[in-house]
């Protein structure tokens, strides 16, 4: 037998219901009468809403063909716990569509971690509302780029296509990699709990646009990043990740800008990470994250 078929396959389970007794016991004795191996095991209760959250990283021998029966089992007892729960094969790389405009700090730090395999995605497009030309010094790897330039009052016209290539590519999440447009509720509804920005401000202080500049003008000792799922209201999404770094009265708005880009770019590539691991949660307006 050729070794790399009886090699143990990975998946993992996520999971959040109604806190009660059992819930563990019934999730580990479903997963161990099917020849699951628990490789990893995390979980949450918020005192606060009564729920509970878990993340459960468990391997079946692939020469066993349990995997889809296990499924069907578990879509059983979820029902009775009254779970939302997703269950993948790790092997199954995410499809991902990076979105930009002219500033491409982030976008370039995205793809550099994806070449060097640091962020194992499938990226299905990389699309800007500025062309081609202005990220020349970009390596895009082959991956698909589009320019969709959002014209004085043909904005709904632009995400009319944008929506389409999201839902034609199998896009599972959208990545706004400092792509400084405003997206329509409809569209935030359609990608709600998949769709990633970053935003160069610790919110919630100094939202919406030139957040280093009204940061100067506080005074403030203290600037960061926000990465956050994208809702119909601006800047105030469920929060994965922040970082900050302390500035003082010499920093002009430039150096503020210069000090934020290296923020931003690594709390967006640690917010991807989160996402792609399946270590993200949604908690009302809040996320439970998962950490390594």
């Amino acid at each position: 037998m050729d070794p790399s078929q009886s090699a143990p396959h990975q998946y993992v389970l996520t999971l959040s219901c109604p806190d009660r007794p059992g819930i563990v016991h019934a999730v580990t004795g479903h997963l161990f009468r099917h020849g699951g191996n628990i490789l990893e095991s995390q979980q949450y209760n918020d005192l606060d809403t009564d729920r509970f959250f878990m993340r459960t990283v468990f391997a079946l021998p692939a020469v066993e063909s349990s995997f889809e029966v296990l499924q069907d089992g578990f879509d059983a007892l979820a029902q009775g716990f009254g779970m939302r729960w997703t269950l993948r094969d790790r092997s199954q790389r995410r499809r991902v569509m990076l979105l930009a405009s002219k500033f491409d700090h982030c976008l370039a730090d995205v793809l550099y971690r994806w070449r060097i395999g640091e962020l194992p995605m499938e990226i299905t497009a990389i699309v800007a509302n500025h062309p081609r030309d202005t990220y020349r010094h970009l390596d895009f790897d082959g991956a698909p780029f589009h320019y969709l330039p959002v014209d004085q009052g043909r904005r709904h016209e632009q995400e009319a296509v944008l929506g389409s290539l999201i839902e034609n590519t199998q896009t599972e999440l959208v990545v706004l990699a400092r792509y400084m447009q405003v997206l329509s509720a409809t569209l935030t509804e359609r990608l709600a709990g998949r769709c990633i920005n970053i935003h160069h401000s610790f919110l919630p202080g100094f939202k919406g646009a030139r957040p280093y500049h009204h940061a100067h003008a506080r005074g403030v000792k203290l600037i960061g990043a926000t990465a956050h799922f994208v809702t119909a209201d601006l800047d105030e999404g469920p929060i994965i990740e922040q970082d900050t770094q302390r500035v003082s009265h010499h920093d002009t708005p430039a150096d503020l800008i210069r000090i934020g880009r290296d923020i931003e770019r690594r709390v967006l590539a640690q917010a991807l990470r989160y996402y792609l691991d399946d270590r993200i949660l949604l908690n009302d307006g809040k996320t439970v994250v998962f950490a390594v």
